[in-house]
């Protein structure tokens, strides 16, 4: 499974929602994300990807879209 289907995934598990928003639409924005639901989110790709996700990166900027988060997994694997 690619990358960007696995983060949507994640996504749809957390917020309980059949979603497919766009690699570079905001995430909070569209209210798919809050700071609530992040860290469910940030706990939810840690598991799925096998990845550490440290408290210093807990920041919406960094996880805003899906490309983010497609790029910030990327640089942690």
């Amino acid at each position: 499974m690619e990358p960007q289907a696995r983060i949507l995934k994640v996504l749809q598990k957390v917020t309980g929602k059949e979603i497919a928003p766009g690699a570079d639409e905001s995430l909070f924005v569209s209210g798919l994300l809050d700071s609530f639901v992040l860290t469910d989110f940030l706990g939810g790709l840690e598991e799925e990807f096998g990845v550490s996700i440290p408290d210093s990166d807990l920041s919406a900027r960094k996880f805003d879209t899906i490309g983010k988060v497609e790029s910030y997994l990327a640089s942690r694997a």
